[in-house]
Protein backbone atom coordinates (compact mmCIF):
# COMPACT_ATOMS: atom_id res chain seq x y z
CA UNK A 1 0.00 0.00 0.00
CA UNK A 2 1.12 3.66 -0.82
CA UNK A 3 1.14 6.13 2.63
CA UNK A 4 0.31 9.59 0.99
CA UNK A 5 -0.44 12.61 3.41
CA UNK A 6 -2.70 15.42 1.67
CA UNK A 7 -3.98 18.81 2.64
CA UNK A 8 -8.03 18.72 2.38
CA UNK A 9 -9.07 22.80 2.81
CA UNK A 10 -9.26 25.60 3.70
CA UNK A 11 -10.22 26.08 -0.14
CA UNK A 12 -12.52 23.56 -1.45
CA UNK A 13 -14.94 23.05 -4.08
CA UNK A 14 -17.54 21.74 -1.77
CA UNK A 15 -17.25 22.59 1.76
CA UNK A 16 -18.39 26.19 2.69
CA UNK A 17 -16.07 26.45 5.61
CA UNK A 18 -12.41 27.07 5.80
CA UNK A 19 -11.60 23.96 7.24
CA UNK A 20 -8.34 22.45 7.29
CA UNK A 21 -7.42 18.83 7.34
CA UNK A 22 -4.23 16.97 6.93
CA UNK A 23 -5.20 13.66 5.62
CA UNK A 24 -3.26 10.68 5.93
CA UNK A 25 -3.71 7.67 3.52
CA UNK A 26 -2.98 4.20 3.01
CA UNK A 27 -4.16 4.40 -0.56
CA UNK A 28 -7.64 5.24 -0.85
CA UNK A 29 -8.34 5.06 2.74
CA UNK A 30 -8.08 7.00 5.66
CA UNK A 31 -5.56 6.01 8.53
CA UNK A 32 -5.43 9.43 10.49
CA UNK A 33 -6.81 12.72 10.10
CA UNK A 34 -5.11 15.85 12.26
CA UNK A 35 -7.43 19.29 11.93
CA UNK A 36 -6.16 23.01 11.95
CA UNK A 37 -7.69 26.18 12.68
CA UNK A 38 -7.44 29.91 12.80
CA UNK A 39 -8.34 30.94 9.22
CA UNK A 40 -10.88 33.49 10.38
CA UNK A 41 -10.07 34.39 14.13
CA UNK A 42 -11.71 37.42 15.14
CA UNK A 43 -10.99 38.05 18.59
CA UNK A 44 -14.96 39.15 19.19
CA UNK A 45 -14.87 38.16 22.92
CA UNK A 46 -12.32 40.99 23.58
CA UNK A 47 -14.48 43.51 22.13
CA UNK A 48 -16.06 43.33 25.92
CA UNK A 49 -12.91 45.81 26.85
CA UNK A 50 -14.31 48.59 24.41
CA UNK A 51 -18.23 47.57 23.83
CA UNK A 52 -20.31 48.12 26.90
CA UNK A 53 -22.85 45.10 28.03
CA UNK A 54 -25.57 46.26 25.64
CA UNK A 55 -23.41 46.85 22.72
CA UNK A 56 -21.98 43.24 23.18
CA UNK A 57 -25.46 41.97 21.72
CA UNK A 58 -24.82 43.01 18.50
CA UNK A 59 -21.14 41.68 18.60
CA UNK A 60 -22.22 38.33 19.71
CA UNK A 61 -24.52 38.27 16.76
CA UNK A 62 -21.60 38.43 14.28
CA UNK A 63 -20.31 35.30 15.92
CA UNK A 64 -21.88 33.53 13.24
CA UNK A 65 -24.91 35.34 10.77
CA UNK A 66 -27.08 31.70 10.79
CA UNK A 67 -27.20 31.24 14.70
CA UNK A 68 -27.03 34.88 15.51
CA UNK A 69 -30.42 35.11 16.77
CA UNK A 70 -29.29 32.47 19.29
CA UNK A 71 -26.11 33.85 20.04
CA UNK A 72 -28.20 37.04 21.38
CA UNK A 73 -30.54 35.22 23.16
CA UNK A 74 -28.68 32.88 25.26
CA UNK A 75 -26.35 36.35 25.73
CA UNK A 76 -29.45 38.41 27.01
CA UNK A 77 -30.36 35.66 29.13
CA UNK A 78 -27.22 35.06 30.56
CA UNK A 79 -27.36 39.03 31.43
CA UNK A 80 -30.80 38.83 32.50
CA UNK A 81 -30.39 36.03 35.46
CA UNK A 82 -27.42 37.93 36.54
CA UNK A 83 -29.21 41.33 37.06
CA UNK A 84 -31.97 39.55 38.08
CA UNK A 85 -34.76 40.67 35.17
CA UNK A 86 -37.94 38.94 34.72
CA UNK A 87 -38.66 38.79 30.61
CA UNK A 88 -42.03 39.30 29.80
CA UNK A 89 -43.99 35.97 28.64
CA UNK A 90 -44.95 37.34 25.73
CA UNK A 91 -41.29 38.38 25.05
CA UNK A 92 -40.48 34.44 26.25
CA UNK A 93 -42.65 32.86 23.22
CA UNK A 94 -41.48 35.55 21.00
CA UNK A 95 -38.08 34.06 21.24
CA UNK A 96 -38.80 30.89 20.85
CA UNK A 97 -40.60 31.69 16.94
CA UNK A 98 -37.43 33.43 15.92
CA UNK A 99 -35.09 30.97 17.62
CA UNK A 100 -36.95 27.84 15.43
CA UNK A 101 -37.32 30.21 12.18
CA UNK A 102 -33.04 30.31 13.11
CA UNK A 103 -33.34 26.97 13.28
CA UNK A 104 -35.47 25.80 10.26
CA UNK A 105 -33.09 28.11 7.73
CA UNK A 106 -30.36 26.72 9.02
CA UNK A 107 -31.15 23.04 8.86
CA UNK A 108 -32.62 23.74 5.36
CA UNK A 109 -29.28 25.44 4.77
CA UNK A 110 -27.55 22.46 5.53
CA UNK A 111 -29.45 19.90 3.70
CA UNK A 112 -28.78 21.71 0.59
CA UNK A 113 -24.99 21.75 1.19
CA UNK A 114 -25.52 18.20 2.34
CA UNK A 115 -26.84 17.17 -0.96
CA UNK A 116 -24.02 19.48 -3.04
CA UNK A 117 -21.63 17.40 -0.94
CA UNK A 118 -22.46 14.11 -2.90
CA UNK A 119 -22.93 16.06 -6.49
CA UNK A 120 -26.66 15.86 -6.00
CA UNK A 121 -27.29 19.71 -7.33
CA UNK A 122 -30.89 19.01 -7.87
CA UNK A 123 -31.77 18.49 -4.20
CA UNK A 124 -29.48 21.19 -3.21
CA UNK A 125 -30.92 23.93 -5.25
CA UNK A 126 -35.00 22.14 -4.07
CA UNK A 127 -33.94 22.77 -0.17
CA UNK A 128 -32.18 26.66 -0.71
CA UNK A 129 -35.71 27.45 -2.78
CA UNK A 130 -37.63 26.63 0.61
CA UNK A 131 -35.31 28.14 2.86
CA UNK A 132 -36.36 31.38 0.89
CA UNK A 133 -39.59 31.44 2.39
CA UNK A 134 -38.50 31.15 6.00
CA UNK A 135 -35.70 34.06 5.29
CA UNK A 136 -38.55 35.63 4.00
CA UNK A 137 -40.61 35.34 7.12
CA UNK A 138 -37.29 36.56 8.76
CA UNK A 139 -37.26 40.18 6.67
CA UNK A 140 -41.24 40.26 6.81
CA UNK A 141 -41.18 40.30 10.83
CA UNK A 142 -37.99 41.80 11.33
CA UNK A 143 -36.27 43.58 8.72
CA UNK A 144 -33.74 41.71 7.72
CA UNK A 145 -33.06 38.40 6.78
CA UNK A 146 -29.93 36.87 8.89
CA UNK A 147 -28.89 38.79 11.33
CA UNK A 148 -32.37 39.85 12.86
CA UNK A 149 -31.38 41.22 15.42
CA UNK A 150 -34.47 41.49 17.82
CA UNK A 151 -33.09 40.61 21.23
CA UNK A 152 -32.39 43.04 23.93
CA UNK A 153 -31.22 42.97 27.65
CA UNK A 154 -35.22 42.51 29.22
CA UNK A 155 -37.26 40.90 26.17
CA UNK A 156 -37.04 41.70 22.62
CA UNK A 157 -37.33 44.88 20.44
CA UNK A 158 -39.59 43.76 17.74
CA UNK A 159 -43.42 42.39 18.20
CA UNK A 160 -45.26 40.25 16.23
CA UNK A 161 -48.92 41.93 14.78
CA UNK A 162 -52.26 39.25 14.43
CA UNK A 163 -51.85 39.76 10.72
CA UNK A 164 -48.03 38.59 10.69
CA UNK A 165 -48.91 35.66 12.77
CA UNK A 166 -50.89 34.33 10.43
CA UNK A 167 -49.08 34.93 7.30
CA UNK A 168 -46.33 33.20 9.46
CA UNK A 169 -48.48 29.81 10.00
CA UNK A 170 -49.73 30.34 5.69
CA UNK A 171 -46.02 30.48 5.00
CA UNK A 172 -45.24 27.58 7.12
CA UNK A 173 -48.27 25.54 6.03
CA UNK A 174 -46.39 25.79 2.56
CA UNK A 175 -43.27 24.94 3.42
CA UNK A 176 -44.28 21.69 5.00
CA UNK A 177 -45.92 20.86 1.89
CA UNK A 178 -42.54 21.41 0.26
CA UNK A 179 -40.68 19.77 2.21
CA UNK A 180 -42.65 16.18 1.88
CA UNK A 181 -42.61 16.30 -1.27
CA UNK A 182 -38.84 15.90 -0.71
CA UNK A 183 -38.70 13.05 2.27
CA UNK A 184 -38.98 10.29 -0.17
CA UNK A 185 -35.50 11.94 -2.38
CA UNK A 186 -33.57 12.85 0.78
CA UNK A 187 -34.43 9.40 2.64
CA UNK A 188 -34.99 7.06 0.55
CA UNK A 189 -33.01 7.31 -2.79
CA UNK A 190 -30.45 5.20 -3.84
CA UNK A 191 -27.60 8.21 -4.40
CA UNK A 192 -28.24 9.61 -0.82
CA UNK A 193 -28.19 5.82 1.34
CA UNK A 194 -24.87 5.07 -0.68
CA UNK A 195 -22.90 7.82 -0.14
CA UNK A 196 -23.98 8.58 3.53
CA UNK A 197 -25.53 5.15 5.16
CA UNK A 198 -22.76 3.24 7.07
CA UNK A 199 -20.17 6.45 6.50
CA UNK A 200 -19.00 8.36 9.81
CA UNK A 201 -20.34 5.83 12.26
CA UNK A 202 -20.38 7.11 15.75
CA UNK A 203 -21.47 4.91 18.67
CA UNK A 204 -23.87 6.77 21.57
CA UNK A 205 -21.21 5.78 24.09
CA UNK A 206 -18.40 7.15 21.62
CA UNK A 207 -20.48 10.23 21.00
CA UNK A 208 -21.13 10.88 24.83
CA UNK A 209 -17.72 10.57 25.49
CA UNK A 210 -16.32 13.01 23.44
CA UNK A 211 -18.84 15.52 24.32
CA UNK A 212 -20.97 15.97 21.15
CA UNK A 213 -23.78 18.44 21.28
CA UNK A 214 -26.52 18.68 19.09
CA UNK A 215 -28.17 16.67 15.89
CA UNK A 216 -24.50 14.92 15.80
CA UNK A 217 -25.22 13.68 19.18
CA UNK A 218 -28.44 12.66 19.16
CA UNK A 219 -28.36 10.98 15.68
CA UNK A 220 -25.83 8.24 17.96
CA UNK A 221 -28.74 7.50 20.02
CA UNK A 222 -28.37 10.26 22.73
CA UNK A 223 -31.53 12.39 23.85
CA UNK A 224 -29.94 15.38 24.92
CA UNK A 225 -30.89 19.24 23.89
CA UNK A 226 -30.52 22.47 25.59
CA UNK A 227 -34.24 22.87 24.97
CA UNK A 228 -35.31 19.99 27.88
CA UNK A 229 -33.60 22.68 30.26
CA UNK A 230 -37.31 24.99 29.66
CA UNK A 231 -35.34 28.22 28.98
CA UNK A 232 -37.64 30.87 27.15
CA UNK A 233 -41.02 29.82 26.64
CA UNK A 234 -40.20 26.05 26.36
CA UNK A 235 -41.59 25.09 29.68
CA UNK A 236 -44.82 25.93 28.61
CA UNK A 237 -44.72 23.90 24.68
CA UNK A 238 -44.99 20.05 24.12
CA UNK A 239 -41.15 18.91 22.87
CA UNK A 240 -39.43 16.05 23.12
CA UNK A 241 -36.00 15.80 20.92
CA UNK A 242 -35.58 14.17 17.55
CA UNK A 243 -33.19 10.86 18.04
CA UNK A 244 -31.89 8.59 15.81
CA UNK A 245 -29.67 5.39 17.06
CA UNK A 246 -27.53 4.38 13.50
CA UNK A 247 -25.17 6.90 14.18
CA UNK A 248 -23.64 7.13 11.04
CA UNK A 249 -23.89 10.41 8.24
CA UNK A 250 -27.47 9.24 6.98
CA UNK A 251 -28.81 9.13 10.51
CA UNK A 252 -27.35 12.99 11.16
CA UNK A 253 -29.32 13.95 7.79
CA UNK A 254 -32.42 12.47 9.19
CA UNK A 255 -32.33 13.90 12.34
CA UNK A 256 -31.60 17.62 10.76
CA UNK A 257 -34.82 16.52 7.83
CA UNK A 258 -36.87 15.63 11.22
CA UNK A 259 -35.84 18.58 12.88
CA UNK A 260 -37.19 21.15 10.07
CA UNK A 261 -40.80 19.62 10.91
CA UNK A 262 -40.44 19.37 14.56
CA UNK A 263 -39.63 23.50 14.57
CA UNK A 264 -42.86 24.16 12.60
CA UNK A 265 -44.39 22.68 15.07
CA UNK A 266 -42.84 24.27 18.15
CA UNK A 267 -43.32 27.92 16.00
CA UNK A 268 -47.37 26.78 15.58
CA UNK A 269 -47.44 25.86 19.50
CA UNK A 270 -46.05 29.54 20.08
CA UNK A 271 -48.32 31.27 18.12
CA UNK A 272 -51.38 29.45 19.36
CA UNK A 273 -50.29 30.24 22.69
CA UNK A 274 -48.91 33.67 22.28
CA UNK A 275 -49.87 35.79 25.56
CA UNK A 276 -50.57 39.34 25.20
CA UNK A 277 -48.82 41.79 27.29
CA UNK A 278 -45.17 43.76 26.95
CA UNK A 279 -42.20 42.72 25.36
CA UNK A 280 -39.65 44.34 27.39
CA UNK A 281 -38.53 45.76 30.89
CA UNK A 282 -36.73 48.64 31.70
CA UNK A 283 -33.28 48.15 32.18
CA UNK A 284 -31.50 49.45 35.43
CA UNK A 285 -28.19 49.40 36.85
CA UNK A 286 -25.74 47.54 35.47
CA UNK A 287 -24.61 43.57 35.73
CA UNK A 288 -22.41 42.21 38.15
CA UNK A 289 -20.96 38.98 39.14
CA UNK A 290 -20.62 36.10 37.12
CA UNK A 291 -23.56 33.94 35.50
CA UNK A 292 -23.12 30.75 33.26
CA UNK A 293 -25.94 30.77 30.27
CA UNK A 294 -27.03 27.61 27.43
CA UNK A 295 -29.29 27.35 24.57
CA UNK A 296 -29.77 25.05 22.08
CA UNK A 297 -28.33 26.25 18.15
CA UNK A 298 -28.99 24.42 14.90
CA UNK A 299 -25.52 22.43 15.86
CA UNK A 300 -26.00 22.22 19.36
CA UNK A 301 -25.48 23.44 22.41
CA UNK A 302 -23.72 26.97 22.91
CA UNK A 303 -22.23 27.38 26.28
CA UNK A 304 -21.63 31.73 27.30
CA UNK A 305 -19.78 31.98 30.81
CA UNK A 306 -20.09 35.94 31.35
CA UNK A 307 -18.31 37.73 34.28
CA UNK A 308 -18.96 41.26 35.17
CA UNK A 309 -17.63 43.79 37.35
CA UNK A 310 -20.82 46.25 37.87
CA UNK A 311 -19.34 48.58 35.56
CA UNK A 312 -20.59 49.33 31.54
CA UNK A 313 -17.81 46.90 30.57
CA UNK A 314 -18.09 42.96 31.43
CA UNK A 315 -14.94 41.69 33.00
CA UNK A 316 -14.84 38.62 30.62
CA UNK A 317 -16.68 36.86 27.95
CA UNK A 318 -16.39 33.31 27.21
CA UNK A 319 -18.16 31.36 24.41
CA UNK A 320 -18.27 27.25 23.93
CA UNK A 321 -19.67 27.04 20.01
CA UNK A 322 -21.46 23.93 19.51
CA UNK A 323 -18.82 23.07 16.14
CA UNK A 324 -16.07 23.38 18.71
CA UNK A 325 -17.51 20.44 20.81
CA UNK A 326 -18.08 18.54 17.40
CA UNK A 327 -15.26 18.89 15.58
CA UNK A 328 -13.37 16.06 17.76
CA UNK A 329 -15.48 13.37 16.18
CA UNK A 330 -13.97 13.90 13.05
CA UNK A 331 -11.11 12.06 14.43
CA UNK A 332 -13.02 9.14 15.15
CA UNK A 333 -14.82 9.04 11.79
CA UNK A 334 -13.05 9.73 9.04
CA UNK A 335 -9.58 6.83 10.19
CA UNK A 336 -11.31 4.25 7.71
CA UNK A 337 -12.79 5.34 5.48
CA UNK A 338 -12.21 6.35 1.86
CA UNK A 339 -11.17 9.74 0.71
CA UNK A 340 -14.58 10.39 -1.74
CA UNK A 341 -16.38 10.13 2.18
CA UNK A 342 -14.48 12.85 3.26
CA UNK A 343 -16.39 15.84 2.17
CA UNK A 344 -19.94 13.67 3.31
CA UNK A 345 -18.62 13.28 6.70
CA UNK A 346 -16.84 16.22 7.42
CA UNK A 347 -20.42 18.43 6.35
CA UNK A 348 -22.60 15.70 8.12
CA UNK A 349 -21.35 17.53 11.64
CA UNK A 350 -22.43 20.94 10.23
CA UNK A 351 -19.16 22.55 10.79
CA UNK A 352 -18.94 26.38 11.66
CA UNK A 353 -15.57 27.83 11.44
CA UNK A 354 -16.88 31.32 12.25
CA UNK A 355 -18.65 30.65 15.20
CA UNK A 356 -15.28 28.01 16.18
CA UNK A 357 -12.93 30.80 16.05
CA UNK A 358 -14.99 34.09 17.29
Amino acid sequence: MTRTIIPFGPQHPVLPEPIHLMLTLDDEVITEAVPAFGFVHRGLEKLVEIRDFHQMIYVVERICGICSMLHAMCYCQGIEEMMGIETPPRARFLRVIWSELHRMHSHLLWLGLFADSFGFESLFMQFWKIREKILDIDEATTGNRIIVSVNVIGGVRKDLTLEQTRGILSELKSVETELKRLETTILNDYTVQNRTVGKGVLTAKQAYELGLVGPTLRASGVMQDARMLKYAAFDDIAFTPVVETDGDCYARCKVRFREVFQSIDLIRQAIGKLPNGEIAVKVKGRPDGEVTSRVEQPRGEVFYYIRANGTKHLERLRVRTPTFANVPALLTMLPGAGLSDVPVIVLSIDPCISCTER
